[in-house]
């Protein structure tokens, strides 16, 4: 049974994601990230999961997200209520879990065409195991 689809319609995809890094189209970052599968990636929580705000969530808006994925760092956490508040109050759909997750998650939302938003948290001190996508 085939399970991938005969196109990959995004244009940004992750390629690879370990501790201290997100890997876009082959490009390392080392600090936090968000992205949409036709916008390239622009710096997002790059001050680790504690120091994310409001106006780091409502920024996401401009991509026109149907839902956004957040990479909470090696660990799962979730961002409280009150920072989410503009994704809710735009009907915008969310799924907090750790980096790791969110960047399997987005390639599949990307490539089956859903407008998805990946908002990663890249932490350097994370002690997590390498692991390709």
């Amino acid at each position: 049974m085939k399970l991938q689809p005969d196109s990959n319609q995004a244009l940004f995809t992750i390629s690879a994601q370990g501790p201290g890094f997100v890997e876009i189209n082959r490009v390392r970052y080392l600090q936090g990230v968000c992205l949409a599968s036709d916008t390239a990636p622009e710096p997002w929580g790059c001050d680790g999961f504690a120091a994310l705000t409001a106006a780091d969530f409502e920024r996401l808006l401009a991509l026109q997200p149907e839902i956004v994925i957040i990479g909470t760092g090696h660990r799962q956490r979730f961002p409280h209520p009150s920072l989410l508040q503009a994704l809710i109050s735009q009907g915008v759909g969310f799924e907090s879990m750790n980096t790791a997750a969110a960047c399997r998650t987005y390639n599949i939302l990307a490539t089956e065409g859903r407008r998805v938003v990946a908002a990663l948290v890249v932490d350097p001190r994370d002690a997590t195991v390498d692991a390709d996508l």
